[in-house]
C-alpha cells in the first residue's frame, strides 16, 4: 500500500484526479447488481412491468448485505422490501441535484465522460490501470536520465601506507576483474599503478555494486576519470583553468635576510630565487644590514578561485648598503637590470652557501697550524661536510687531484686571464680536461689536507695574481640582444612603474 501511495505521488495532478475517479468508479460499479434495472423518472420506482420478470412476489430473496437498509434492533425486517428499494441506490439529495432544471451538473459529465472510457478499454479498470503504471515507468526512466548518476552512490578512499589499487578496490567492493580492465587503459596504468599513501580516489557504483566511475586527481589541476558503461571503458582527464595574478611584497631586514623574506610572506624558494637574482652582486651572507630592504613582483597561479602554486619573479628592488640593485625577467626566463644588462656575471660571487668566512683574504697572515707569517690568498667558507661546491664560472679543468697539503682540490681555468681554485673537497665530482658550467657541482665540502676543520679555501686569479674574490670587480656577462632591447624597455618600464606603485601603496597604509 505504502508503494502505491508513493507512486500516485509521482503522477502529475491530472492523473492523480483520473485515478481517483476511476477508483470511485470501480466502487459504485460493484454496487450494483448483474441486471440492469429502469427508473421511473416521475416517481423513482422500478417498471413493475419489468420487475414481474425478475422477481415473484412471496418469494423469499438473499440480498446482498450492501444493498439492506439497515433497521433499528427489535425492528421486522419483512422480505418484502420493494424491488425500488433493494436496486435504487440514489438518495434522494442526489436525485434532487441530478434532476435540477432537467440539466446534468459538471461532475456529471465527468462522469459519464470517465465511465465512457472505461467501457471502451478491453480490460476494463485493469487495463487502465495497467496503462497508468506504464505511464508512471516511463516517467521515472525519463527522470532518471536527466539526473544522470543521481541513483549511483559515490565514496572516496584514501590510498593508506603499503596500499595498492588491488587493495584499495577490494576495499570499495570491487572484484580483480576491474582492476585488470582499467589498468589496461594507457592514461590508468601510468597513475592509479603509483598511486601514493594520502591521495584519495572516488568510486562510483550503482545499485547492483558494478563500478560506473572513478576519479582520481592527478595532481591541483588535473583529474583523470574513467567511465564504465556496457563493459566499454572510457578515460579523459578534465584539467581546471588556470588563472595567474601578480602579488606584491616588500620588507625591511632587521636581523637577517632569510627572516625578513619570511616574515613578509615569502615561501622557502622564492628567497631562494630572489637571492640568487641579486647574487653575483650581494653577498647575502656577509653584505646584508640593517635597514636594507627589497620589493618584488611575483606570479601566483589560481585554478577555480583556488591557491595552486606561486610563479616566477616578475621585478625586483633590492637596496643593500644605499646601493639599489633592479631585475626585471624578460621572455627568454633570464633576469637583466631594469636597464637591459645582465644580472648574471661571468663569475659568482661565491661558490658555496656558506655559515660564515673563517679566514678572510690576507697577504701577512699567521698560519693557523705553522704559526707562521704566509700569506692567505684566499677565503676560507665554512660549512658543513658533504655542502655542495660549485664553478664559479664557465671553464675548463686543468687540475683535479690529492696531496698532503690541499687535500682534495680542483683548478678551473676560465680563459686566459681567470683561474679558480677549490681546496680540501671531500668527494670531487670532476675530472681533468672536463668543461664545466657555471653553477655545476664539482666536489662537496670537507677538511682534507692541512686544515684544522671543514671549509672550502676558494682562490680567484687573475692574470697569473690572487685577488681578494670578495672585493673584486666581477667582469660583466653579456646585455641584453639590440634586436630585444625595444620590447625588454617597454616591459622594464612597465613592471617598474607597478613595482613602485605598489611600494608607494604599502607605504601610505602603513
Amino acid at each position: 500500500m505504502a508503494k502505491l501511495l508513493t507512486l500516485f505521488t509521482l503522477l502529475p495532478k491530472a492523473h492523480q484526479i483520473t485515478l481517483s475517479l476511476l477508483v470511485m468508479l470501480t466502487a459504485i460499479i460493484l454496487m450494483f447488481p448483474s441486471e440492469d434495472a429502469q427508473a421511473s423518472k416521475q416517481t423513482g420506482l422500478v417498471d413493475k412491468s419489468n420487475a414481474q420478470k425478475t422477481i415473484e412476489t412471496n418469494t423469499r430473496y438473499a440480498v446482498p448485505l450492501a444493498f439492506r437498509t439497515p433497521s433499528a434492533p427489535g425492528e421486522n425486517t419483512s422480505t418484502d422490501t420493494p424491488a425500488d428499494n433493494i436496486f435504487n441506490d440514489t438518495t434522494p439529495s442526489q436525485q434532487a441535484d441530478s434532476n435540477d432544471n432537467g440539466q446534468a451538473t459538471a461532475d456529471d459529465e465527468a462522469f459519464a465522460k470517465h465511465l465512457a472510457l472505461l467501457q471502451t478499454r478491453p480490460n476494463g479498470v485493469d487495463g487502465v490501470i495497467g496503462e497508468l503504471d506504464e505511464q508512471i515507468a516511463q516517467q521515472k526512466s525519463q527522470l532518471k536520465q536527466q539526473a544522470g548518476n543521481d541513483d549511483y552512490t559515490v565514496e572516496y578512499y584514501e590510498v593508506v601506507k603499503g596500499d595498492t589499487l588491488g587493495g584499495l578496490f577490494s576495499r570499495a567492493g570491487l572484484s580483480a576483474k576491474d582492476v585488470y580492465d582499467i589498468t589496461q587503459l594507457p592514461l590508468a596504468k601510468k597513475n592509479l599503478l603509483k598511486i601514493m599513501p594520502g591521495e584519495e580516489i572516488a568510486i562510483s557504483k550503482n545499485d547492483l555494486g558494478e563500478l560506473k566511475e572513478l576519479s582520481y586527481r592527478m595532481d591541483k589541476v588535473s583529474t583523470l576519470v574513467i567511465s564504465h558503461n556496457n563493459d566499454n571503458y572510457k578515460e579523459v582527464v578534465n584539467t581546471k583553468k588556470v588563472e595567474s595574478r601578480t602579488s606584491f611584497i616588500t620588507a625591511t631586514i632587521k636581523s637577517n635576510f632569510w627572516n625578513a623574506a619570511a616574515d613578509a610572506g615569502l615561501s622557502g624558494n622564492h628567497i631562494m630565487e630572489l637571492a640568487n637574482i641579486f647574487g653575483w652582486d650581494v653577498d647575502f651572507a656577509l653584505d646584508i644590514r640593517k635597514g636594507d630592504n627589497f620589493s618584488l613582483l611575483f606570479d601566483q597561479e589560481y585554478a577555480d578561485g583556488q591557491f595552486l602554486r606561486n610563479g616566477k619573479i616578475l621585478a625586483a628592488e633590492f637596496i643593500n648598503q644605499g646601493e639599489r640593485y633592479t631585475a626585471v625577467r624578460y621572455t627568454d626566463g633570464e633576469y637583466y637590470s631594469e636597464n637591459g644588462n645582465s644580472m648574471r656575471k661571468a663569475f659568482l660571487r661565491s661558490p658555496v652557501d656558506f655559515k660564515y668566512v673563517s679566514s678572510n683574504f690576507n697577504p701577512r697572515r699567521l698560519h693557523p697550524v705553522t704559526g707562521q707569517v704566509k700569506a692567505h690568498r684566499g677565503v676560507d667558507y665554512v660549512a658543513a661536510i658533504g655542502t655542495p661546491i660549485k664553478a664559479a664560472g664557465k671553464g675548463r679543468v686543468i687540475e683535479s687531484s690529492y696531496n698532503q697539503y690541499n687535500g682534495n682540490y680542483v683548478f678551473i681555468k676560465h680563459n686566459d686571464t681567470y683561474t679558480t681554485k677549490y681546496l680540501h673537497l671531500t668527494k670531487r665530482k670532476v675530472k681533468r680536461g672536463d668543461s664545466v658550467k657555471q653553477g655545476q657541482i664539482i666536489g662537496t665540502l670537507g677538511k682534507t689536507g692541512r686544515v684544522t676543520g671543514a671549509h672550502l679555501h676558494y682562490e680567484f686569479i687573475v692574470n697569473g695574481v690572487h685577488r681578494n674574490p670578495r672585493t673584486i670587480d666581477l667582469p660583466k656577462s653579456m646585455p641584453i640582444n639590440r634586436n630585444e632591447l625595444g620590447k625588454f624597455t617597454s616591459l622594464s618600464k612597465q613592471l617598474m612603474a607597478q613595482l613602485k606603485s605598489n611600494q608607494q601603496q604599502q607605504l601610505a597604509s602603513n
